[in-house]
């Protein structure tokens, strides 16, 4: 298996998810201790925050690009962002190493184009809802035509991403909210939705929605192990 390595702790809520799922498929598929063969470097979330919410993404994108660095120092063969929106950063993370970065949109939306969707409503942070860099990529690279929530809407799925799953909590009242949320995207189109952040899974991913769910957590995680392991046996 080559190494793969975690941009993670972003918030470290849904990097135990990847680190997770990781883990139990190599378990699942070669039997007793196999494990996976990861680096990780998981970064003080309050600090990313603190940029993010500054508009410093020149920096931002400075600290992932030198963690890169470090993981392909390490040992790593392929990286993975684990957090949508630091995607926005992709390209300056990926120009700073010699080794693949596997792009989240990318391994969310090939799983969508695949099973015949067109219209997916994107639920995520702020930022990756109101900015470019996802909606562009999934309509530029897969003719994806996102929608995503009101701006009264949009406002709930960030706070409660901030202020309550990335700090350990899953509220009833939430997981209500944000069904509701799918409902209502469904009733304006959307034949799909995208849980565009990596701790959303946590909330609501056993949850019957009105529309089919792409987990961009677990699928970004398949990505990355199938790479891992493409040029070997089983």
């Amino acid at each position: 298996m080559k190494p793969i390595g975690l941009l993670g702790g972003m918030s470290w809520e849904s990097t135990a998810v990847y680190y997770r799922h990781l883990n139990e498929r190599m378990r699942d598929l070669r039997g007793g201790l196999a494990s996976a063969e990861l680096v990780v470097r998981s970064f003080d979330f309050a600090r990313i925050v603190a940029l993010q919410k500054k508009g410093a993404w020149d920096e931002a994108g400075e600290t992932l690009a030198e963690a890169a660095c470090g993981l392909e120092a390490a040992g790593a063969k392929v990286i993975i962002i684990c957090t949508n929106t630091m995607h926005r950063l992709a390209g300056q993370v990926a120009s700073a190493t010699t080794i693949p970065l596997l792009h989240i949109v990318d391994a969310t939306a090939e799983k969508i184009v695949a099973a015949g969707y067109g219209r997916p409503l994107l639920l995520a942070t702020r930022y990756t809802m109101e900015q470019d860099f996802y909606k562009g990529r999934l309509k530029q690279k897969y003719g994806l035509d996102a929608l995503v929530p009101d701006e009264a809407d949009r406002t709930i799925v960030h706070d409660v991403i901030f202020d309550e799953i990335c700090q350990g909590t899953i509220s009833p009242q939430s997981q209500a909210t944000y069904q509701r949320i799918i409902e209502k995207g469904a009733a304006q189109g959307a034949d799909c939705v995208i849980l565009g952040c990596t701790e959303i899974g946590l909330l609501i991913g056993n949850l019957p929605t009105a529309v089919p769910p792409f987990d961009s957590t677990l699928l970004h995680a398949d990505a990355a192990f199938d790479f891992a392991l493409a040029d070997e046996a089983a």
